[in-house]
């Protein structure tokens, strides 16, 4: 057995040591969810944390953990007789992102069900993580219908599996720890909201404290073993005091002040629902059995908050978790007031692990895309307006984005087997019944109709005497379902000086990212190409980071030609080589653009010829022409959003689209409110599509 890194070995990271001691201390506060870049301890200190958990009592022989003082009356081992149990240490297991829905929950043995009425049922790892640690790496990456699940059993603190009728249940109550890198993507908001806290972890600056980082991981990887001994004092240390704190919990005061504090700060930070204020006053009581007092302070109500409302004040997935403390203090300062609930001469003992800054992310200012070739001639924007010269010519400084909006649904036609998702159709696991078909491997969606007729005609041949159904492996019949998968959702932006007149960028902007946010609900996977002066580039390669999609958008300058050609070759380009990483993955292709076309920058190279024609010439077009033929040969879902205004229009993104084998809108139509209707079909017929 891997000796695991000691948790007080952990160099800084205060607060994500405080927030896992505190749930240590107090399991009802609900878990927790670390935030960070890579590299960071996230995975280490969670793991270390199962090594300081007091012991549990279980009934002997029960696979589901039961209490011997209390056990679970409906537990499937069960019913269990009264007596001591024995003892265990506590467990942390973890559930792997592409882990199965059987392994979660456990497996039901359909086939004896049937035919011996046995509920023959296998534990899954919510059974194991019972009365413990549930562990999620990465916990972003998880698949839907495995969160639907997680979601069930943290509200219910049990999980049921039902195959046709037939139903096992078992209790499931279990700390829930997930790590996570938010550049790979964000949570649900339903998931987001059962983590009871939250934690911003960073690698430090100070030099010292990173050398020292470097020292305690090299003497752990030399000698394990050693290094944990030399450690032993101080986690013993820590272990009786949260076995101090577990027996002093149940004393401490949770005052009508503090209260009053509490129900005060959610309110001004207008967070949704109760759930806040329950998982403060639960956090702010643990910090005063922390510190050995059984009085709830100020300061505990102020920690509670730093680490409990940050990840619930976000309206969407673009706000970036956070509390403003000079609010926080002010708030608290006004309903504080001279409450009898408070000892002023107590001072608080925050202990090792106590406060830190909490709950601030670390600054992210990700740089945009960076301007094309200087050397590139100024065009003149719609309506002859002239495009200044010089160095630097063209570009223009960056517009912020025009308020988002609730969009029309594009979705790839035809039936894929990609990712689970909500935007197109897609056979999965989960979904509505569409047939029936012989199992593949283990039986996971019975057909019970199916199964019933394929077993009918041999009853009398297997000597059926009684009221049961003979069914034999070969009549066992897999459901066949229909659901939604996530797309890639590459969006191709025209950045060029004809998109900044009339400050149409602005629209444009906000119309890129509403279909952003979009594709965050729909469990897409996102890229960004953007074309203007001389070039394309890739300002974001495939991603399910639609909030990093949203910063490069928000910081891209405008100005210079309009290369189509090239953005619609290098769109290509990302696509070939997301194909060969993701091959069940279908695309859909947004290009937003007003469909001129005056130069040909990377494409003139791509497609073998030398020169091009002058702004405005047929070469340019002709180019972007022959790069859009390229996606309609390969059945690529396509949709031009149709930038262009104004009385006179030249209709070139109808042109565009039509040469994709795709569909144009306009930035009106886009609006799932407009009259257009609801819901618009990419047209064309994708190459993947069944």
């Amino acid at each position: 057995m891997t000796t695991p890194f000691p948790f007080t070995a952990v160099v800084g990271q205060d607060d994500l040591r405080l927030a896992l001691l505190l749930n240590a201390v107090s399991p009802a506060v609900g878990g927790v969810l670390v935030r960070g870049e890579k590299g960071t301890a996230k995975s280490t200190a969670v793991r270390a944390l199962s090594a300081l958990l007091p012991e549990v009592d279980v009934v002997a022989g029960c696979r589901f953990s039961c209490d011997p003082a209390k056990p679970d009356p409906a537990c499937p081992d069960g019913p269990h007789e009264p007596g001591p149990g024995t003892t265990r240490p506590s467990r942390m297991v973890e559930l792997p992102v592409g882990a199965s829905e059987d392994r979660l929950v456990g497996a039901l043995d359909i086939e004896r069900a049937l035919a011996e009425g046995v509920k023959a049922f296998e534990p899954g790892l919510l059974a194991d993580a019972h009365r413990g640690i549930l562990y999620v790496d990465e916990v972003n990456l998880l698949h839907d219908h495995l969160v639907d699940l997680l979601l069930d059993a943290a509200a219910m603190g049990a999980s049921y599996v039902e195959r046709e009728g037939v139903s096992v249940r078992h209790a499931a109550r279990f700390l829930l720890v997930g790590t996570m890198n938010p550049e790979e993507g964000e949570l649900r908001p339903q998931l987001l909201d059962r983590f009871g806290l939250t934690v911003e972890v960073a690698a430090s600056r100070e030099p010292d404290q990173r050398v020292e980082v470097v020292r305690r991981r090299l003497a752990y990887d030399d000698d394990p073993g050693g290094f944990a001994a030399r450690w032993a004092d101080e986690e013993a240390a820590v272990r009786q005091r949260i076995v101090a704190a577990r027996e002093l919990l149940p004393s401490v005061r949770l005052g009508d002040g503090a209260l009053r504090q509490i129900a005060a700060t959610c309110a001004a930070f207008e967070v949704d629902g109760m759930r806040a204020d329950i998982v403060m006053a639960r956090t702010a009581t643990a910090l005063a059995a922390w510190a050995g007092r059984t009085d709830v302070l100020a300061e505990d109500v102020r920690q509670a908050a730093l680490l409990a409302l940050p990840h619930r004040r976000r309206r969407n997935p673009f706000d970036a978790p956070g509390l403003d403390e000079d609010k926080l203090d002010e708030t608290l300062e006004e309903f504080g007031g001279s409450s009898e609930d408070e000892d002023p001469d107590t001072d608080p003992d925050p202990g090792p692990d106590g406060p830190g800054g909490g709950g601030q992310p670390p600054s992210c200012d990700p740089e945009g895309p960076q301007g094309g070739d200087s050397a590139a001639r100024p065009e003149a924007g719609e309506g002859g307006e002239p495009q200044p010269s010089g160095a630097g010519a063209g570009e223009q400084s960056a517009v912020r984005a025009a308020e988002p909006f609730r969009t029309k649904v594009l979705s790839v036609p035809g039936l894929g087997e990609g990712a689970a998702g909500r935007r197109s159709r897609a056979r999965t696991e989960h979904g509505r019944t569409t047939g029936a078909r012989r199992p593949r491997g283990t039986l996971t969606k019975l057909h019970l109709a199916a199964t019933v007729q394929a077993a009918a005609p041999h009853q009398r041949a297997r000597g059926r005497s009684g009221p049961g159904l003979v069914v034999r492996r070969d009549d066992l019949r897999q459901a066949t379902r229909e659901g939604r998968e996530g797309n890639l959702v590459l969006f191709v932006v025209d950045a060029s000086g004809s998109m900044a007149a009339r400050q149409r960028m602005s629209a444009v902007k906000g119309a890129v990212l509403s279909l952003l946010l979009d594709a965050y609900q729909r469990r897409d996977k996102v890229g960004l190409v953007t074309f203007r002066g001389a070039a394309a580039e890739v300002a974001l390669p495939p991603t399910s980071s639609v909030d990093a999609a949203a910063a490069r958008l928000e910081s891209l300058p405008t100005g210079g030609r309009t290369p189509l050609a090239a953005g619609l070759l290098r769109a290509h380009e990302v696509l070939r080589v997301e194909r060969l990483r993701d091959p069940a993955r279908r695309a859909l292709v947004v290009v937003v653009t007003d469909g001129r076309a005056t130069g040909g920058g990377a494409a003139r190279s791509a497609s073998g010829r030398g020169g091009g024609r002058a702004a405005g010439g047929t070469e340019p077009v002709a180019l972007a022409g022959r790069a859009a033929r390229l996606f309609a040969a390969e059945g690529v879902a396509c949709v031009v959003v149709d930038c262009e205004s104004g009385p006179v229009r030249l209709g070139l993104a109808g042109q565009l689209a039509g040469e994709l084998g795709g569909t144009a809108v306009t930035l009106d139509e886009l609006r799932a409110d407009s009259i257009a209707g609801l819901v618009r079909d990419v047209q064309g017929t994708s190459r993947r599509a069944a």
